[in-house]
């Protein structure tokens, strides 16, 4: 004879917040070697062959719910003109085991969510595997064509080798290719 047990309806809330520990603390594991500030100069290359000199700059840390990447970039154009952007985005796990969900605004009931490409917001999403720890941004133009940008950050002996291109309709745009050394 089996004793059934029945469900109680305040298991469940219990169960969630059990297994979001669970997937916090897998992503906490997987950042810690990413954990730091990092600079370094580099020349972007154009499909055109131009050389752009940039520098840039990431930190990444963890945070309460998974991670933030913030970096800056600071180009130097050939005129004298300087360009500087800023970016941060904060991931958290999804369902996936090494992929992150960006977390760039908040819906109507305060949940942090990804942005909508078919709006012309970028849709940005991080996975790590191994040693590198990718970012993702896609783009979806009026027309329908996109834009993807791929930054591989991985760790390496004093900072992080830096991998960045640009795709655009399926044409390699710019790449970069730099090591980024660890501040302080």
């Amino acid at each position: 004879m089996s004793v059934r047990v029945p469900f109680r309806p305040i298991l469940a809330p219990i169960i969630a917040a059990g297994l979001t520990l669970l997937l916090t603390m897998a992503a906490a594991a997987q950042i810690e070697p990413f954990v730091g500030s990092y600079s370094g100069s580099a020349q972007v290359s154009s499909a055109d062959g131009r050389k752009i000199d940039r520098d840039m700059s990431v930190q990444i840390a963890e945070t309460r719910d998974g991670f933030q990447v913030n970096w800056t970039s600071t180009t130097y154009r050939e005129d004298g003109r300087i360009k500087e952007a800023k970016y941060s985005i904060n991931f958290v796990p999804s369902d996936r085991a090494g992929v992150y969900a960006a977390a760039m605004k908040r819906n109507v009931f305060g949940h942090e969510v990804q942005l909508d490409p078919m709006r012309g917001e970028p849709y940005v999403w991080a996975r790590i595997v191994d040693d590198t720890l990718t970012v993702y941004s896609l783009y979806v133009d009026a027309d329908g064509g996109y834009e993807l940008q791929q930054f591989d950050r991985s760790v390496a002996e004093g900072g992080l080798n830096l991998d960045f291109q640009t795709i655009l309709d399926g044409e390699i745009q710019r790449t970069v290719s730099t090591f980024l050394e660890r501040d302080g």
